[in-house]
């Protein structure tokens, strides 16, 4: 079930392709929707990291991940394809 402000089937098949593969310490990630779902919801409610909902994972992953991928470039790269495939549509 897709919950309010959750990335839809056709805005994660937009993006899936800019992400990093998986494979963090452990060897696996947990899953890349989830996680950016849980950082929507953060960034959209502004409630503290620790009270994200559980079905987002633990949320010092949240924040990490959020961490890693503005130093790395990520989520600046998953916004210039955004910005790229909506300009594309128009």
């Amino acid at each position: 079930m897709v919950h309010r402000g959750e990335l839809t089937d056709q805005q994660w098949e937009m993006i899936k392709s800019v992400l990093p593969e998986g494979g963090g310490q452990g060897g696996q990630w947990r899953d890349h929707r989830q996680v950016i779902n849980g950082i929507l919801w953060q960034a959209r409610t502004g409630a503290p990291w620790r009270d994200v909902p559980d079905r987002y994972g633990p949320w010092k992953t949240l924040h990490e991940r959020l961490r890693r991928w503005t130093a790395d470039g990520t989520w600046e790269a998953i916004f210039q394809h955004v910005k790229g495939n909506v300009q594309l549509a128009e």
